[in-house]
C-alpha cells in the first residue's frame, strides 16, 4: 500500500499532460474494476476506526478523524446500489478531495495506478438509463474499468445549493436588457450569444445550466470535450463564432477529449480562438491561475459555488458589450 500512496503523491504533481492517472479499486460483491482520478485522491489507508452518528445518510457508514479533520466515510458499493461492505476492518478508505469537500470512500480493495490517454476513455454505453452512476469507461489489460460519477453520488448524499443570488441575477438581466436597448437604438439587430457547457457529469451539467439560464443566457450542452469541439466547429462554419457563442464552461475530466486539450485546440484555431473559456472542475486541490493561463483558459472556477461561477461568466461576457 505504501507504493500506491507514493505514486499518488508523485502523480498529483503532474497536470496538463493530456493523460489520466487512475487508481484502480474493487467493490464488495462486484467482479468488475473501478477507477478514480488520482488528482482527487489525498491518500489511501486501511479503514480507520469509525464513529456512528445520528441522522447520517444510509450510505455513510460513519465518520473518522483523519489528519486533524473529521471526515464522513461513504460505503461506495452501497451508494451505487450494490451490497453493503461487510468486512470493514479489512477494507480500505480512499480519502478524496473534490467539489470543495473532503470525504472517504470505503472500498474492498485497492490495486494500482495506471496511466492512460484521455482519448482512450469513452462515455458509458447508451441505454443505461439516468439512474446509473457511471460517467465513463476504459479498457485496462483487456478488461473494462468503470469510472464513477462521484459528484452525482455526493450530490445524492449531500445536495448542493444551486441557486444564484438574487442580486447577481438582477444585475445580469438588467445589463442584458441595456445592451439590447443600445443595439435597437442604433438600428442594429441585438446579438443573443449562447453559452456552451461541456461536462460528462449529469449533475454538473444541470448545476451549470441552472446558473447560466438564471443569468438570461441560452445554453448548449455537450457531454465531453470532443463533442464540444465539434459543436464549436459547426457554429464557426456558419459565421463568426463569437456572434453566436460567447463563452464555454468546460470541465477538465472528460472522456474522449479533456478540458485541457479542448482549451488548447480552441486557442490554436483562428476561427475559435476568440471565444472565452472557463475551466470548471471539481479538482479544486491541484490547480492555480498560472496553470489556467498555460492552457489558454480565461478563468478557473472550482465546483460548485453558483455565485462564483455566475460572477466569472458576467465578467467575461462584458467583452462583447457595445
Amino acid at each position: 500500500m505504501a507504493s500506491v500512496l507514493d505514486s499518488v503523491n508523485q502523480l498529483t504533481q503532474i497536470v496538463g499532460q493530456n493523460r489520466l492517472e487512475l487508481l484502480l479499486f474493487s467493490l464488495a460483491g462486484r467482479t468488475e474494476k473501478f477507477g478514480v482520478n488520482v488528482f482527487k485522491v489525498r491518500e489511501v489507508l486501511l479503514c480507520p476506526k469509525l464513529t456512528s452518528m445520528p441522522k447520517l445518510h444510509q450510505s455513510v457508514v460513519g465518520v473518522s478523524y483523519i489528519r486533524g479533520q473529521t471526515i464522513s466515510v461513504i460505503d461506495l458499493s452501497y451508494a451505487i446500489g450494490g451490497k453493503r461492505t461487510q468486512d470493514i476492518d479489512r477494507s480500505y478508505v480512499i480519502v478524496a478531495e473534490f467539489s470543495r469537500s473532503v470525504q472517504g470512500f470505503l472500498v474492498s480493495g485497492v490495486e494500482r495506478i495506471v496511466n492512460i490517454n484521455w482519448d482512450k476513455v469513452m462515455p458509458p454505453p447508451q441505454g443505461m438509463g439516468k439512474n446509473n452512476y457511471l460517467t465513463a469507461i476504459t479498457e485496462i489489460d483487456g478488461g473494462i474499468v468503470e469510472i464513477l460519477d462521484l459528484e452525482k453520488i455526493l450530490d445524492v448524499i449531500c445536495p448542493n445549493d444551486m441557486e444564484v443570488s438574487k442580486e447577481l441575477i438582477e444585475e445580469s438581466v438588467s445589463h442584458n436588457e441595456k445592451q439590447q436597448q443600445i443595439a435597437e437604438e442604433s438600428g442594429e439587430e441585438p446579438i443573443k450569444r449562447k453559452i456552451l457547457i461541456a461536462d460528462d457529469s449529469t449533475v454538473a451539467r444541470k448545476q451549470v445550466e441552472k446558473t447560466v439560464t438564471s443569468l438570461g443566457y441560452e445554453v448548449i450542452k455537450a457531454k465531453n470535450g470532443l463533442e464540444a469541439y465539434n459543436i464549436l466547429k459547426e457554429y464557426a462554419a456558419k459565421g463568426p463564432l463569437t456572434d453566436q457563442i460567447g463563452l464555454i464552461v468546460s470541465d477538465i475530466e472528460m472522456p474522449e477529449m479533456d478540458g485541457y486539450t479542448l482549451s488548447a485546440k480552441i486557442r490554436s484555431e483562428p476561427e475559435l480562438a476568440q471565444i472565452k473559456v472557463i475551466l470548471h472542475t471539481s479538482l479544486s486541490g491541484v490547480f492555480n491561475q498560472s496553470l489556467v493561463k498555460k492552457v489558454g483558459a480565461d478563468n478557473f472556477v472550482a465546483k460548485y459555488k453558483p455565485d462564483e461561477l455566475a460572477k466569472a461568466i458576467k465578467d467575461l461576457m462584458v467583452v462583447y458589450d457595445r
